[in-house]
């Protein structure tokens, strides 16, 4: 299970999503992102895709221990959210092969329920009060917004 390639998608306004194949089908998205340096991020993934490209998706850890030990300066907040997505990818594409969801392959649940809140949005209040009705009805109880 080799990786084929490597895509990436810059989601407007702040969001970069990977997607990793290989050569048997399998496919894994991972987000290697920091609010703001998505096109920087980007960049170093790309970087690291020269690693990758043609490598094992299968031994996870040692692909990470390669990328993040194997250059001279390590760490930092660019560098580890490429490695993040990278490696968010790879435990997607080895759940598929396995068969299991990840959170089985990392120890298993965590918690029955979480509380997720809504975005809400328009061009004036009232269109952002309509909208925070409709999220109330479709069971909501936290909404986020961000001032234009």
């Amino acid at each position: 299970m080799k990786i084929q390639d490597m895509e990436l998608f810059k989601v407007p306004p702040r969001w970069l999503f990977l997607k990793i194949r290989t050569d048997d089908g399998l496919v894994g998205w991972g987000e290697p992102i920091i609010e703001g340096r998505a096109d920087t991020v980007r960049t170093a993934v790309e970087e690291m895709g020269d690693y990758l490209i043609g490598k094992d998706a299968s031994p996870i850890e040692d692909v990470w221990q390669v990328l993040y030990r194997g250059g001279f300066y390590r760490g930092g907040p660019i560098l580890t959210s490429a490695l993040s997505g990278i490696e968010q990818a790879l435990w997607d594409i080895k759940g598929k092969q396995l068969g299991v969801p990840v959170y089985e392959l990392l120890g298993g649940p965590v918690r029955q329920k979480m509380r997720v809140y809504a975005w809400i949005g328009g061009d004036s209040p009232s269109d952002a009060a309509e909208e925070a009705k409709v999220r109330v009805r479709e069971g909501y109880t936290a909404m986020k917004m961000s001032r234009a």
